[in-house]
C-alpha cells in the first residue's frame, strides 16, 4: 500500500481512536468521507484507492470532489462543509507525516467553508403538538411506546440518537425525577420530568417490564429502535394527524422538530436561552439563539414596547408630463 494509505490507517486508529476517543458517530462520517474521496479520486485519475499518493490529492482535486457533492450527489452546503471538515482534519494530521507535501497540505487547508442560507427552524404549535400526541393509536403495544416516545421527546429535546440510546436504568421516577442522557460529544447531562411525563413513563416502564440495561423503547422483538425507524414512525402519526390539523401537511415532521418545539416551548415560558442551552445540552449558547431568531411572538412583544414613529403618510401626486414621457422612452 501507499504511504497515503498507511497514514490513513494510523489516522483512524491511532489518532481517532485511541487517542482522542472519538465517538462512533464521528468515527462514521469521517470514514465515510475518505472512502468517497478515495472513490471519487480514483475515478478521475484510473488509479486504485490503494495506490493513491498524498500529492495527487491536491487542492485542485479535493475543491472538485466538493463540487461534485453538490452538483452530482446533490448534497446541501452545510453537508459539503462537513466532509471539507473531516478532509483538513485528516490533512492536518498529515503535515507533519508528510512534511515532502506540505505545499500541498497546505493549499487544501485553505479551502474554506461555503456560506448557505439559514432557515428558520420548524417547530409545533401547541395545537399541532396536541394532535400529534394523539396520533398514534393507544390500544396497541407500539402505539403506547410511540406516545411515550412523542411526549417524552417533545418535553425533554433529546435528540434521536440520544433517545434511542435510553435504558430502562436512564428513567428515575422518584423525587426529582429526571432522564439521564449521554449526548453529543459524550456529554453527560440530566433533563427533569413534567408530572404528566412521569405518570406516563412509569405505566410504560411497568408495561415494558424490561431489565434495567435493556433498551428502554425497544422494537417488538426486543432490539433498540434504530433511529429511521424512530422517524419513520413519528412521520406516519404526523400523516395520520395532519388528517385533523391541516396545517401540519406543511411541516416535515422529523424527531429534531419536537427537539425545536421543546425549546421554543421553553422559550415561550419566559426561560432564558441559557438554560435552554444546558437543557438542550449546546456547546455554545450563542447556537440557542436561533430559537429567538424563528420566534415572531418574541419579536411582537418587543415592537409593542417600541414607540411609534410619529409620521405621516405620504399624499400622491402625479409625475410631471415631460418627466413621465422622459423615463418612458
Amino acid at each position: 500500500m501507499s504511504a497515503l494509505a498507511t497514514s490513513l490507517q494510523a489516522w483512524l486508529t491511532d489518532r481517532l481512536i485511541r487517542e482522542r476517543n472519538a465517538s462512533p458517530h464521528t468515527i462514521a462520517s469521517y470514514r465515510d468521507t475518505i472512502r468517497l474521496l478515495l472513490t471519487y479520486a480514483s475515478g478521475t485519475l484510473g488509479v486504485e484507492p490503494s495506490q493513491l499518493d498524498l500529492g495527487q490529492l491536491d487542492a485542485r482535486l479535493v475543491g472538485a470532489f466538493l463540487e461534485h457533492l453538490e452538483t452530482d450527489r446533490g448534497c446541501s452546503p452545510r453537508t459539503r462543509n462537513t466532509r471539507l471538515a473531516a478532509i483538513r482534519t485528516f490533512y492536518r494530521y498529515c503535515l507533519l507525516r508528510h512534511p515532502e507535501h506540505a505545499a500541498t497540505i497546505e493549499r487544501v487547508l485553505q479551502i474554506g467553508p461555503k456560506r448557505h442560507e439559514r432557515a428558520l427552524v420548524t417547530y409545533l404549535t401547541e395545537p399541532e403538538l396536541d394532535a400529534l400526541i394523539d396520533a398514534p393509536d393507544r390500544s396497541s403495544w407500539t402505539g403506547r411506546r410511540d406516545h411515550a416516545i412523542i411526549t417524552l421527546l417533545a418535553q425533554t429535546g433529546l435528540r434521536a440518537s440520544e433517545l434511542t440510546g435510553l435504558a430502562c436504568s436512564d428513567i428515575h421516577l422518584g423525587t426529582g425525577a429526571h432522564v439521564a442522557t449521554t449526548g453529543k460529544g459524550r456529554k453527560q447531562r440530566i433533563t427533569p420530568l413534567t408530572k404528566g411525563t412521569v405518570a406516563l413513563l412509569r405505566v410504560w416502564l411497568d408495561e415494558r417490564g424490561g431489565q434495567p440495561a435493556e433498551p428502554l423503547f425497544p422494537t417488538s422483538t426486543g432490539n433498540p429502535l434504530t433511529r429511521k425507524a424512530l422517524a419513520r414512525r413519528i412521520a406516519k402519526h404526523a400523516a395520520y394527524a395532519a388528517e385533523g390539523c391541516p396545517s401540519l401537511t406543511a411541516k416535515a415532521i422529523t424527531p429534531h422538530v419536537l427537539r425545536h418545539t421543546a425549546a421554543m416551548r421553553l422559550l415561550h415560558a419566559g426561560v432564558d436561552t441559557t438554560v435552554i442551552a444546558l437543557w438542550l445540552g449546546h456547546e455554545q449558547v450563542e447556537t440557542t439563539q436561533m430559537y429567538l431568531h424563528a420566534d415572531l411572538a418574541l419579536k411582537e412583544r418587543a415592537l409593542a414596547r417600541t414607540k411609534p414613529l410619529d409620521s405621516k403618510p405620504g399624499r400622491y401626486r402625479p409625475p410631471d408630463a415631460l418627466l413621465g414621457f422622459l423615463d418612458g422612452l
